[in-house]
C-alpha cells in the first residue's frame, strides 16, 4: 500500500534497474520494476541508495535513475550543479552544423550517399529542449546531461558507476542469471499510487 508520506525523488528507467546490497557487493540482489518510484537517501560517487514505498532499500547506479520533477529547492536544500553547460552546447551546435552541411551537399547532389555516410560517421548528437529544461548528449563522455540554465549535471551514462576516492572497488558486471532465480529474490512492490 502506498504511504502518503513517501515522496519519490526518482523512478527506475523504463527497462528496470539492477540493485545491490552495497556498492562494493559483487553480485546484484534484485531488480527494480520499470518506472518504479523510489526515494534517493544517500550517494557514494555514481551509486545511490534508494528506498521504495514499502521501506525496502538497496543501492543502484544513480545516473540511470529518472528524476521526478519537484518544486524549486528551498535555500540550501539541494547540492549545486557546478559543470557549465555552455561548452557542451557549443559542441552540439558545431556537430549539428557539420551534419547540416553534409545533408545540404547530399541534397544538392555534390556528394553521393556513400560520401554522406563516410562524412557523417562519428557524429553523435542529441538534445531535448522543454522550456527551461534541457537534456544534452555529451558524446565525448558517452552520457546524457540535464541542464537548467548554464548549470549541468550528469543524467545517465553508459559507463559503469564510479566510486568516491577511498571507496571499495565497484562490482564487476553482474553475472547472468535466470529469470526464475531473479524472481525468487525480487521484493514485492506496491504500485498503488
Amino acid at each position: 500500500m502506498y504511504e502518503p508520506e513517501f515522496i519519490p525523488t526518482h523512478v527506475a528507467p523504463a527497462e528496470g534497474l539492477t540493485t545491490w546490497r552495497a556498492p562494493d557487493d559483487p553480485a546484484p540482489s534484485a531488480g527494480l520494476d520499470p518506472l518504479l518510484p523510489v526515494r534517493v537517501t544517500e550517494r557514494q560517487g555514481d551509486w545511490a541508495r534508494i528506498v521504495c514505498s514499502n521501506g525496502w532499500s538497496a543501492w543502484v547506479d544513480g545516473r540511470l535513475l529518472i528524476t521526478v520533477p519537484q518544486g524549486p529547492p528551498a535555500a540550501g536544500g539541494s547540492p549545486a550543479r557546478t559543470a557549465d553547460a555552455r561548452p557542451l552546447l557549443n559542441r552540439l551546435v558545431e556537430a549539428l552544423d557539420a551534419y547540416r552541411a553534409m545533408v545540404r551537399d547530399l541534397a544538392a547532389g555534390r556528394i553521393d550517399l556513400e560520401s554522406f555516410h563516410r562524412g557523417t560517421s562519428g557524429i553523435r548528437i542529441g538534445a531535448v529542449v522543454d522550456g527551461g529544461e534541457v537534456w544534452l548528449f555529451d558524446a565525448e563522455h558517452d552520457r546524457w546531461c540535464y541542464c537548467d540554465g548554464p548549470r549541468m549535471a550528469t543524467y545517465a551514462s553508459a559507463a559503469p558507476p564510479a566510486m568516491c576516492p577511498g571507496d571499495s572497488v565497484p562490482p564487476a558486471e553482474p553475472p547472468m542469471d535466470s529469470d526464475a532465480s531473479r524472481a525468487e529474490t525480487r521484493p514485492t512492490w506496491s504500485r498503488d499510487l
